[in-house]
């Protein structure tokens, strides 16, 4: 097993309201990190846009707290990239996972997990960042609990047989988290962008991002040098920094990933 990376805290929590909830309080106190923040069970966990995250007894919990140099966002991608090597570590078979933008991993089309960044800290210093992350290890939340339009959920133990536990997968999530960490501040984004695109779901097919105002559907044509999502519509080439990605109809992802 690869070894925890050097200088990252690492914290297990028996209960915590949310990981994030507990990373943005202690970088309000004034800790930068880096530390990794695992719960086994949470109270009031959430996703993106404030929706209530399901987490069912044996799934991972945790975030990262941290104070990088460069853009933030691009984070999801170091964040998205080790979970995949991650699991990848745990099942062996890379062809049952691809990557959805901007922030999950699908396990044979369903989502296995999702990530959350979020910016605290004490006024008048550069913020910190938490990266949010969930994965269904032994469970799924059932889909009748999901918005309209949201992709179904997976697990890891229901779609392989595989089970691991959230201190376990910590151990393997944490160093492969830090070398793509380690190789966005030595690189830069562009090999990042390049990995990430080879195992990116729907390119080249069409897409929905969903704004807060209005929902744009066009053909996903890549992502650009700072991760932002570029859509090739009737009325020309659209470049989204964030929205909420829908596919038009459920399908298997696993063995779509497109390669770049």
């Amino acid at each position: 097993m690869t070894s925890w990376p050097a200088g990252v805290g690492r914290e297990i929590h028996p209960e915590l309201d949310s990981t994030n909830a507990e990373a943005l309080r202690q970088a309000a106190a004034g800790e930068t990190g880096p530390v990794w923040i695992c719960a086994l069970r949470q109270t009031a966990a959430r996703g993106r846009r404030g929706r209530a995250w399901a987490m069912a007894e044996g799934n991972f919990a945790a975030s990262l707290l941290m104070r990088p140099p460069g853009a933030l966002a691009q984070r999801s991608f170091v964040a998205a990239l080790g979970l995949l090597d991650a699991m990848v570590a745990v099942t062996g078979r890379p062809e049952l996972f691809a990557l959805k933008w901007p922030n999950d991993v699908l396990l044979s089309g369903g989502k296995v997990a999702g990530i959350l960044l979020e910016t605290g800290g004490p006024a008048g210093r550069p913020p910190a960042l938490v990266i949010g992350i969930g994965v269904n290890l032994a469970a799924a939340p059932e889909a009748g609990a999901l918005e309209p339009g949201a992709v179904v959920p997976a697990s890891l133990r229901g779609a392989t047989g595989i089970a691991i536990g959230p201190e376990e997968f910590l151990d393997l999530l944490a160093p492969a988290v830090d070398v793509w960490e380690e190789r966005l501040s030595d690189e830069g984004f562009a090999p990042l962008r390049s990995a990430w695109l080879a195992r990116a779901t729907r390119i080249g097919e069409e897409i929905t991002a969903r704004l807060p105002d209005r929902a744009i559907t066009g053909r996903f044509e890549t992502i650009d040098a700072t991760g932002a999502l570029v859509l090739a519509t009737d009325g020309g080439r659209v470049v989204l920094p964030a929205a909420d990605i829908h596919f038009p109809s459920p399908r298997s992802e696993a063995g779509h990933a497109a390669r770049h």
